[in-house]
């Protein structure tokens, strides 16, 4: 489709070489996930009802499927932008553990709905775990294993007392956003002492 258009299923099948199956099969994901539309309701209805499949019943509906209708990409606007996935990925390798609370410092992040398909998806191919890794928040939380692996061993090691001493301008300054206390600007010239 991005090469020729707009696509009749029959094109798919013989450009893709695939099975029937499978061309409905990557239709279904592609109009889910709102990047492929079709021209008409007749091929959305036969992805869903299995006797239009078959091209049983009367009149309109003894035809068989995808008969007329061609299948298109949307155009999201934003093909430069980067996917949800691709943000969901870096902050898993900025944080380890990824929540919504903590979007309050990514400015440039896409809407927490969008990213939560993302790492849903990511959970769903086994790549990320899904529970609850830090105690206070509510909803969904996401974490790479290996950040399991070390949150599990923090937990495990005896608490010494240290304080842990971070310039303001550090990304990890979440003071007044994940760490309770009032929220500490970048731009002071402050140091800030986390208790361990």
């Amino acid at each position: 489709m991005t090469e020729h258009g707009a696509s009749f299923f029959t094109d798919l099948l013989r450009g893709t070489g695939r099975l029937a199956s499978e061309v409905e099969d990557a239709l279904w994901e592609l109009v889910t996930a709102g990047l492929v539309t079709a021209d008409g309701f007749e091929n959305l209805r036969a992805l869903v009802d299995p006797k239009r499949q078959r091209g049983e019943g009367r009149g309109r509906r003894a035809r068989p499927r995808h008969a007329a209708g061609r299948w298109a990409l949307l155009s999201t606007g934003a093909e430069n932008a980067p996917s949800a996935e691709a943000f969901a990925r870096l902050l898993l390798r900025r944080w380890g553990v990824v929540f919504r609370g903590l979007l309050a410092r990514e400015t440039l992040a896409p809407p927490w709905r969008d990213l939560l398909v993302a790492l849903r998806r990511l959970e769903a191919r086994g790549e990320i775990r899904g529970g609850r890794f830090v105690a206070g928040f509510a909803g969904e939380q996401f974490a790479l294993p290996e950040a399991v692996q070390l949150l599990r061993a923090v937990r495990r090691d005896p608490k010494r007392g240290e304080q842990i001493r971070i310039s303001t301008a550090d990304p990890l300054n979440l003071a007044g956003i994940i760490l309770p206390g009032p929220r500490v600007s970048s731009l002071t010239s402050v140091t800030l002492l986390l208790p361990e």
